[in-house]
């Protein structure tokens, strides 16, 4: 049985996607700012937004696959060990914050 996605259900999925990742953006920011956040946690986050927004890359664009994958494995890596070091309760509270 195959499933049918319309145009409009695939806007709304990016629609969301993409308010998912300003809104955990917008955590990283105040996660950053907190004084609560360990050191190795602010390096990390700021490294992985460099990454993201540099246009250097470990591995250039131009090669197929391999050059969009670096970009796709790299960012939340870094941000996953980054916020694995922060405790919960500052999450929590960052995310409080940015709650619409």
């Amino acid at each position: 049985m195959m499933t049918t996605i319309t145009t409009s259900s695939l806007g709304q999925r990016l629609r969301t996607v993409t308010r998912h990742l300003i809104r955990e953006a917008r955590v990283w920011r105040l996660v950053i700012a907190d004084p609560r956040t360990p050191r190795l946690s602010r390096w990390l986050l700021w490294a992985a937004l460099a990454y993201a927004l540099s246009p250097i890359d470990l591995i250039p664009d131009a090669i197929p696959v391999l050059g969009q994958l670096d970009d796709l494995l790299l960012v939340p890596v870094l941000v996953w060990l980054a916020l694995r070091f922060v405790p919960p309760h500052v999450i929590d509270d960052c995310r409080r914050r940015v709650a619409p």
